[in-house]
C-alpha cells in the first residue's frame, strides 16, 4: 500500500520483465537489431497505435513471463500496454509531442500455439489469453464505445477526469470539491473523454467441429481499436483475446422466466394437487442465468491455411490478392509442378481422387477454381470472372462427391442443399438485434462464400421463387436488398457449383437438356459448362470403378496416388489466381470465329443442342480461355487456349446424342405405290431422272425383292428425322403463302419428294444413285410417319378423281405419290 494505493507487485514485476523482452529479443543472435524495434517501424508507416507481439517470441524469451500472460492476461494487460508506451517512448521520444498525452498503446497477441475450437471455451478459460477458431456470420456496424468518461458538476463546475466506464454509463458518485453536496447533475466533456471504436461479431463453429446430433454453437467477441472491420461475414478467423462475463440483456429484462417455470397464477390452483409435481428449477437451488461467455479479442488473424502471413499487411479486400506473399520454397515448388512432364492432365487427376474417371468434370472444376479475370469498365459495371459450373447426371454418380470436395479446397465455401435452403437463406436476411432493436442484415449462403465457392446441391428441387434469387448473384454478382428500411446492394462474387438429378430420375438421351432437367433457361443460360454424368451399364468400366471403390474401402488413403497433394494444389491454385492473362490479338480473333461457329450450329434446322448459344457462352469462353491460361501460368491467353475453351464447351453442351427412329413398318406402307404411277407426268428432271428410277424400283419390285425389303430395317436417326421433318413442313407452308385465293392448298407428294431431292442436289451431296434412291425410300417413310402417327401432316386429296384406265371395271389405286399434303391445322412448331 502506498499513499492509499494499492500496488500489485506481481504485475510491475511482469511489466518490467516485458519491457526488457521487447528492448532485447532478437530472433537471430547475431542481428544487431532487437525484433521489436522493426515493429516500431511498423507502426509509423501505417500510423497504427498497435503493437503486434508474436507469443512464440515470448515463450523463447522466459517461460515464467509467457505464463504469467497466457494465465492472468485480463490481470496484468494495463500493465503490458504500460510497457509497450514506454517502450515506444524510450525509441521515440516525440511520440508524446506527435499527439494527446492520452493517446494509447494497444497491444495484440498472435500465433498461439494452442488455437482452442468454441466448443472448448468455458469458466476454466476466464481472464486467460486463448485462441479460438470459427466462421464469422454476422457483424455489426462500427461504434464509439466510452472508455473513460470526463465529466463537469453542474453546481459548482469541478471536472472530474478518467471515470472508468463499466457495463453500463458509469457517472462519478460524488463531487470532488468538498464544499459541493452534488451527487446526480453531471455532464459528459465529449471533446475530453476517450472513446474507442467498438464492433460485435457473432462467431459459429465450422461444420468440420460440430459433433454428430449437436447444432452449431456460436459467440460473440467484441473487437475494439484497429482490430474492427477486419473480419468479414464468412471468413475462418483466429480470435485471440479472453473469455469474460457479461450480463445478459435478454435474462435481465424477463427475470426467472428463461431458468425456470412460471409460477403458479392463484393460490386455488396452488391447493390443488394437480400441479403439485412441478415446481421449477428454482427448487432445485438453480438461480437465474443472467451471465453468458463474450470473448474480448485484441487481435484477428484469418485462417486461409497458409502459414507465415504477415498479419499486419493483410488485405482486406480478396479481390486485391494479387500482392499475397509467397515464400521462396513455395515459389519453387509451384515452379517444380509446372515443369512436371504433362502437368495438366496431373492437376486434373489430382482434383477428387476419390472419384474414379470423370475427367471432364474434375477439368471444369479445377479451372472453376482458377477462375477468370474480375474487370471493370469505365461506367463502373462489373464484368463477371467467376465461371459458374453445373451438373446433371443419374442417381449414384458422385455428384455430391464433387461438391463436398470442392467446398473443402477453398477457404471460403458453402454447402447447401436446394429443397432445404430458402431465398433468404441464400442471399441475406433483414434481422432485429435482440439487445439494441435496430435492423441489421444476417448474409447468407451467397454472400458467406463471397470471393469462394458455393455449392449447392440438388438444384433441381430448389422451389421456383427461391431460384429466381440467385438469378442476380449468378451475373451481377451482388445481391440487393430494400426491406425493413434497409436498402443495400452486397457483393455475392461466389462460383456457383450446382449438382441436379434428371427430372424423370434418369436421364433420357432421345430428349434434349431442357426437357430433362427441371431448370429455367434463364438459370441454365448462367452456367458456363453443363455436364452430363449418364450411368450407363459397360463391362470394362464398371469393373474399373467397382474395383476402385473396394480398394479405396479396403486402403483407404494408401489406395489413392494423386501426383500432387490437396496442400500442393492449394498452393498452386493460389499463386495462379494471382495472375491476370491478357488477351492476345490472334486469340480475340479465334474467339469471335468460334462463337460466330457456335451461333451458327444452333441456328441450323435439326441440331439438338441443350440450350441456346447467347453472348454469355461467349462471356463464358473468355473466362475459360483466361482459366485455362492460369492453369498455365501463362501471361496471355494464346490460341490454343481458346481451342481447348471451345472443345470444353462443346463437349459441355453436348448435343444430346439422338437415338434411333425405326421406319420399316412405313417403309413397308410405301411398297404399294403401283407401277410407275408417276412416269410420263412431263416434269423437268435431271437427266438421271432419280425419282422414276427410285418409284419403278419401289413399285415393280418382284416377291424376291420385297421379302428383302422385308427383312432389311430402315433405321434413322432421330436428329436426321428433325431434320427432314423441318425442311418439309417449311417449305408445305411457303407453298401455301404464295398461293392465291382460287388455288387449293397443299402440295403432291411426289414434287414435295422432288423438291428436297433437287435441293440436296445442288449442295452435291450424293455420290451414287444408290444413296440418292435410299434418301428418297427415307423420305417417303418419314412422310407416312408423319401422317399415320405423329400427325404433323394431313392428307387434302387422296387422289380418288384421277383418270381411270381404260377397260377398268373400277377406279384403280391411286399411287400414293399423287396424293395433295398439307401441314396440319393444329401444329405448333417447337
Amino acid at each position: 500500500m502506498d499513499a492509499g494505493f494499492f500496488i500489485d507487485e506481481k504485475a510491475v514485476q511482469v511489466e518490467n520483465i516485458f519491457l526488457e523482452f521487447l528492448k532485447t529479443f532478437r530472433l537471430d543472435p547475431n542481428s544487431r537489431e532487437p525484433r521489436y524495434d522493426s515493429e516500431i517501424a511498423a507502426m509509423d508507416a501505417n500510423e497504427s497505435s498497435t503493437m503486434f507481439i508474436d507469443f512464440t517470441h515470448v515463450m523463447r524469451f522466459n517461460d515464467i513471463l509467457q505464463k504469467a500472460i497466457s494465465d492472468e492476461y485480463l490481470r496484468f494487460e494495463p500493465y503490458l500496454r504500460s510497457a509497450c508506451k514506454r517502450f515506444l517512448i524510450e525509441r521515440k521520444p516525440n511520440f508524446n509531442a506527435d499527439d494527446n498525452l492520452n493517446r494509447d498503446v494497444n497491444i495484440a497477441f498472435y500465433n498461439i500455439p494452442l488455437v482452442k475450437r468454441l466448443r472448448e471455451l468455458s469458466t476454466g478459460e476466464l481472464g486467460r489469453l486463448v485462441s479460438v477458431t470459427g466462421v464469422v456470420t454476422r457483424t455489426s456496424e462500427v461504434r464509439p464505445e466510452l472508455l473513460q468518461g470526463t465529466f463537469k458538476c453542474l453546481d459548482c463546475g469541478t471536472v472530474i477526469k478518467y471515470v472508468e466506464q463499466q457495463f453500463k454509463y458509469t457517472e462519478p458518485t460524488a463531487c470532488v470539491n468538498a464544499a459541493c453536496m452534488n451527487r446526480t447533475k453531471w455532464v459528459l466533456l465529449r471533446q475530453d473523454s476517450k472513446f474507442a471504436d467498438w464492433q460485435r461479431v457473432r462467431m459459429q463453429e465450422t461444420s468440420k467441429e460440430i459433433p454428430a446430433g449437436s447444432l452449431p454453437r456460436s459467440l460473440d467477441v467484441i473487437l475494439r481499436h484497429e482490430i474492427v472491420e477486419q473480419a468479414r461475414a464468412g471468413d475462418t478467423v483466429i480470435f485471440t483475446g479472453s473469455v469474460v462475463v457479461i450480463p445478459d440483456i435478454m435474462a435481465l429484462t424477463s427475470p426467472g422466466e428463461r431458468a425456470e417455470s412460471r409460477r403458479e397464477g392463484s393460490s386455488q390452483r396452488k391447493n390443488t394437487g394437480g400441479h403439485e409435481g412441478v415446481r421449477g428449477l428454482k427448487a432445485l437451488g438453480v438461480r437465474d442465468l443472467s451471465y453468458r461467455l463474450a470473448f474480448i479479442a485484441n487481435s484477428v488473424q484469418i485462417s486461409d491455411g497458409r502459414r507465415d502471413t504477415d498479419i499486419r499487411n493483410k488485405k482486406k479486400d480478396a479481390e486485391e490478392d494479387d500482392s499475397q506473399q509467397f515464400v521462396a520454397e513455395e515459389l519453387d515448388e509451384i515452379q517444380r509442378m509446372r515443369n512436371t512432364p504433362d502437368f495438366f492432365k496431373k492437376l486434373v487427376g489430382s482434383i477428387a481422387p476419390t472419384v474414379f474417371g470423370h475427367r471432364d468434370i474434375k477439368q471444369a472444376i479445377l479451372l472453376m477454381l482458377l477462375g477468370g479475370v474480375h474487370k471493370f469498365t469505365h461506367e463502373g459495371i462489373n464484368l463477371r470472372g467467376d465461371i459458374n459450373v453445373c451438373i446433371v447426371g443419374d442417381p449414384s454418380c458422385a455428384k455430391s462427391q464433387f461438391l463436398k470436395y470442392a467446398s473443402g479446397l477453398v477457404p471460403r465455401s458453402v454447402y447447401t442443399s436446394g429443397k432445404s435452403s430458402s431465398a433468404a437463406g441464400l442471399t441475406a436476411t433483414v434481422a432485429k438485434e435482440p439487445e439494441t432493436g435496430e435492423f441489421c442484415i444476417e448474409a447468407g449462403a451467397l454472400m458467406l462464400a463471397d470471393n469462394g465457392i458455393c455449392c449447392i446441391d440438388e438444384f433441381d428441387k430448389m422451389d421456383l421463387t427461391d431460384q429466381v434469387a440467385i438469378h442476380e448473384a449468378m451475373e451481377q454478382q451482388t445481391i440487393s436488398i430494400t426491406k425493413a428500411g434497409i436498402q443495400a446492394t452486397l457483393n455475392a462474387r461466389t462460383s456457383i457449383l450446382a449438382a441436379a438429378n434428371p427430372s424423370g430420375g434418369r436421364y433420357d438421351k432421345t430428349k434434349p437438356l431442357k426437357y430433362n432437367v427441371a431448370l429455367p433457361p434463364a438459370i441454365l443460360s448462367r452456367f458456363d459448362l453443363v455436364y452430363i454424368m449418364i450411368d450407363d451399364p459397360d463391362d470394362q468400366v464398371d469393373y474399373h470403378i467397382a474395383h476402385h471403390i473396394v480398394r479405396v474401402h479396403q486402403k483407404r488413403e494408401a489406395a489413392l496416388s494423386p501426383a500432387f497433394t490437396t496442400a500442393q494444389l492449394k498452393r498452386y491454385i493460389a499463386y495462379a489466381k494471382t495472375l491476370k492473362p491478357k488477351l492476345t490479338a490472334d486469340a480475340r480473333k479465334l474467339l469471335v470465329d468460334s462463337y460466330v461457329a457456335l451461333r451458327r450450329g444452333d441456328a441450323a434446322p435439326g441440331s439438338r443442342v441443350a440450350y441456346r448459344m447467347t453472348v454469355r457462352q461467349l462471356e463464358a469462353l473468355i473466362r475459360l480461355s483466361e482459366a485455362i491460361a492460369r492453369s498455365r501460368l501463362e501471361a496471355q491467353v494464346q490460341q490454343d487456349h481458346v481451342r481447348e475453351a471451345v472443345k470444353l464447351l462443346q463437349t459441355s453442351i453436348i448435343s444430346v446424342e439422338s437415338g434411333e427412329i425405326d421406319l420399316s413398318t412405313f417403309q413397308g406402307e410405301n411398297n404399294d405405290d403401283g407401277d410407275g404411277g408417276d412416269q410420263g407426268q412431263g416434269d423437268t428432271w435431271p437427266s438421271t431422272t432419280p425419282l422414276e428410277t427410285a418409284a419403278t424400283d419401289n413399285g415393280a419390285a418382284n416377291a424376291d425383292g420385297a421379302a428383302n425389303q422385308q427383312k432389311k430395317k430402315l433405321v434413322i436417326t432421330e436428329e436426321y428425322f428433325q431434320r427432314v421433318t423441318q425442311a418439309l413442313i417449311m417449305h408445305l407452308r411457303q407453298h401455301d403463302e404464295a398461293l392465291t385465293q382460287d388455288d387449293l392448298p397443299g402440295m403432291k407428294q411426289r414434287e414435295l419428294i422432288q423438291w428436297y431431292i433437287e435441293e440436296q442436289n445442288k449442295r452435291d451431296k450424293y455420290s451414287s444413285s444408290e444413296q440418292l434412291q435410299s434418301e428418297v425410300t427415307s423420305i417417303k417413310a418419314i412422310i407416312e410417319r408423319l401422317i399415320q402417327l405423329e400427325g404433323y401432316l394431313i392428307v387434302v386429296d387422296g387422289g380418288r378423281e384421277a383418270p381411270t384406265g381404260e377397260g377398268s371395271r373400277q377406279p384403280p389405286a391411286v399411287p400414293r405419290s399423287e396424293r395433295i399434303l398439307a401441314v396440319a391445322p393444329n401444329y405448333v412448331e417447337d
